[in-house]
């Protein structure tokens, strides 16, 4: 059987024009297979892989794949590790650059040595702008401040994760991941003083991080990725631009540098309620950025620091800030977005909504609308929620039928080898972003749940719980109510 087996894998080898062949005459039979290769969604193309074809093997299927399997890896280097797969934790050697209690900063990697391209992830989690709000967050959170019970691995997940079936375009990529431990939105340069009691060092963090993954291999690379979510994502923005400069000042032109900014486009609209500038959650942001960046001796960009000297607050906020950026950001935002709600003083306790909520929460989603629709690159989904690329459900929420890896793959493909744009493949969408009006109009949305009994709601029943007034609405709207009802269950 073993001696079978070895030759129908040298004649999958020895023959793929063969086989080719037989596949575009629609005469290739499709094997039963009880471990599937991973395929990627939506016709994305896994890079970088080992291409086998192979028609349908009778007898031990699942002997026949753990050989096809086992001979991928051996060939292909970065399938090669797959009892490594998990990131492993790395202290930075710079020991001056550090987590906001003083103890040493650090980043996850997994290396993909065949590969020549790497995904550097900055972990999001909120903020802290005094003394006394940093003293709470470190009682609360001290992971978020501190790298002294971070554990040795760390497994990736949705973007960040090494198995196809979850990642089908970044998998075999080099895989880094920042721990966020300077409360500052990746913004900081300020060691620690006896006034503050805490050093802020995010862009310090993310410069010495670069600096040491050169030395890993990034300086062979063809793309650095720079990713992140909540806090992260709006990191990215401050930071894509430095980082390629940081790059091409030592010397590595050849490394095109890209951002992709996740659920950090925040808005610095006025709050639903105003409250009082006493906690991060309360605060407003634009009180809170202007209160943090003193505090932490933020770095915004340079273009972006000319363009509101005096004001450099409004560089935290996405709108304005990537104007001002020259490199490639693909920007993921959830046009209503759980983190700016709170922010914005709507709480969702689980009561019926009064209509003022209702409207303000409509008119998030309209103004993310504007402020998205000239960034060419971005996928916009009418979801309530927050994060998405590092969710293991990534790869199932779409966007006018396109999933997000999909998304990010056409991105990819509206790049020349030099890094230059050009347009995306046709049928291979870039800017996609919902038109439904109300949260969770999209079917794909992830799932909701009533957070007191933990049932699943459809977007119906989510509606009505928020206090959606079906009759009034389909008034406003012309329609019967009936017809209203079917329209929100179909997403239309």
């Amino acid at each position: 059987m073993t001696h079978v087996i070895r030759s129908l894998l040298l004649l999958a080898l020895l023959q793929p024009a063969h086989l080719e062949a037989r596949r575009l005459r629609g005469g290739r039979a499709q094997p039963r297979r009880a471990q599937p290769l991973p395929q990627p969604r939506d016709g994305a193309e896994v890079t970088e892989s080992f291409p086998l074809d192979f028609t349908a093997v009778e007898g031990n299927v699942d002997s026949f794949m753990a050989q096809v399997k086992n001979l991928a890896q051996s060939l292909y280097p970065c399938s090669a590790q797959k009892l490594d797969q998990d990131m492993k934790l790395r202290f930075l050697g710079n020991v001056s650059v550090t987590c906001n209690d003083g103890t040493p900063a650090g980043y996850y990697l997994r290396e993909s040595k065949g590969s020549k391209r790497w995904l550097v992830f900055l972990e999001g989690g909120w903020y802290c702008f005094s003394k006394e709000n940093c003293d709470s967050r470190y009682e609360t959170m001290r992971r978020l401040m501190s790298s002294t019970k971070w554990p040795q691995t760390k497994t990736g997940t949705g973007i960040l994760s090494p198995q196809p079936e979850e990642n089908p375009h970044w998998w075999n990529a080099n895989m880094v991941f920042v721990p966020y431990c300077s409360s500052d939105v990746w913004s900081g340069a300020s060691p620690k003083t006896d006034q503050s009691g805490y050093a802020f060092m995010g862009s310090l963090i993310i410069r010495e991080v670069v600096k040491e993954l050169l030395a890993q291999g990034l300086d062979t690379a063809k793309l650095l990725l720079l990713a992140g979510s909540s806090a992260g994502g709006t990191g990215v923005l401050l930071s894509v631009d430095r980082v390629a400069e940081q790059l091409e000042e030592l010397g590595h032109t050849n490394v095109q540098v890209r951002g992709l900014s996740d659920s950090g486009w925040f808005l610095d609209n006025k709050q639903y309620r105003c409250t009082d500038c006493s906690d991060t959650i309360s605060c407003a942001p634009t009180e809170a950025i202007r209160r943090g960046i003193r505090y932490w001796n933020g770095v915004v960009p340079e273009r972006c620091r000319e363009a509101h000297e005096g004001e450099e607050w409004n560089c935290f906020f996405g709108y304005k800030l990537y104007p001002t950026l020259t490199s490639p950001v693909f920007v993921v935002q959830w046009l209503f977005d759980e983190a700016q709600l709170t922010v914005d003083n709507v709480h969702l306790t689980g009561q019926p909504m009064q209509e003022g909520q209702w409207r303000y929460i409509q008119n998030l989603g309209n103004e993310l609308r504007s402020t998205l629709k000239d960034v060419p690159a971005m996928f916009a989904p009418a979801c309530l929620s927050h994060e998405v690329i590092t969710r293991s459900y990534w790869m199932d929420i779409q966007v006018k039928g396109t999933s997000l890896p999909r998304a990010l793959q056409c991105w990819d493909r509206s790049f020349h080898d030099d890094g230059r744009s050009k347009s995306p493949p046709k049928g291979c969408p870039v800017h996609l972003m919902d038109s439904c009006p109300w949260p969770h109009c999209n079917p794909t949305c992830p799932t909701i749940r009533d957070q007191y009994t933990g049932q699943e709601m459809n977007v119906v029943q989510f509606l009505m719980h928020m206090g959606f007034d079906v009759q009034k609405m389909a008034q406003q709207q012309g329609m019967e109510p009936g017809k209203l009802l079917g329209m929100l269950s179909s997403g239309s």
